[in-house]
């Protein structure tokens, strides 16, 4: 599974490397325009219907990043690969975005508070997802949203459940989306666990 934009160079792959071939899946670079079409509908769901500031965590190359500024949001993206930042920062230039350097884990954004924490494929790979999560809670204002993409693959990813238990003691409203039977969003028809967890502060 080449998705997980963790921390820590996770599952040991070289994400610098990967970096110029990383679009040619069809959920990663989402040039399909079915596929793309698929994300869009989903984050309009998932982010507020007003203009907010976004921390796309793991962010690679930026396509959940170039949709949600498409859709008005502010956006500030953060991932443990250079190749992947500057490829992010071309990607939408010119647009309200902002893209760091830095582990998803524990994002380099100081005191900022968002509206919106969005990872997708990152969680299942930290060393610590409880303790993440916990940091990407903090780092929400008060009616803010957890925007959680993962799944299961085989042997890796971490299961819905275990997900939405770990976030059941922050409070918020806790939303769990069943995505392996959406096609549209992985160009191709699957047969793991894909999901969403959404959390509302509100």
């Amino acid at each position: 599974m080449t998705e997980n934009r963790g921390g820590g160079g996770a599952a040991g792959v070289d994400w610098d490397a990967e970096a110029a071939s990383f679009d040619e899946e069809p959920d990663h670079g989402l040039r399909d325009p079915e596929v793309r079409g698929a994300w869009a509908e989903r984050l309009r769901d998932w982010l507020p219907i007003d203009a907010g500031d976004v921390l796309d965590l793991g962010c690679g190359t930026g396509s959940l990043s170039l949709l949600a500024a498409e859709q008005g949001h502010r956006v500030t993206g953060v991932d443990l690969s250079p190749a992947m930042v500057g490829l992010a920062r071309a990607k939408l230039a010119g647009r309200d975005a902002v893209f760091l350097l830095g582990d998803a884990a524990t994002p380099p954004v100081g005191e900022q508070r968002f509206d919106v924490v969005l990872a997708r494929h990152v969680l299942w790979a930290l060393p610590d997802p409880g303790r993440a999560l916990r940091r990407w809670w903090g780092l929400l204002r008060p009616a803010g949203r957890l925007v959680l993409v993962e799944g299961v693959w085989g042997k890796a990813g971490i299961p819905a459940d275990a997900v939405a238990g770990l976030v059941e003691p922050f409070g918020g409203q806790v939303l769990v989306e069943r995505l392996s039977e959406n096609s549209a969003l992985w160009g191709k028809d699957v047969d793991d666990e894909r999901y969403a967890v959404v959390v509302r502060g509100d």
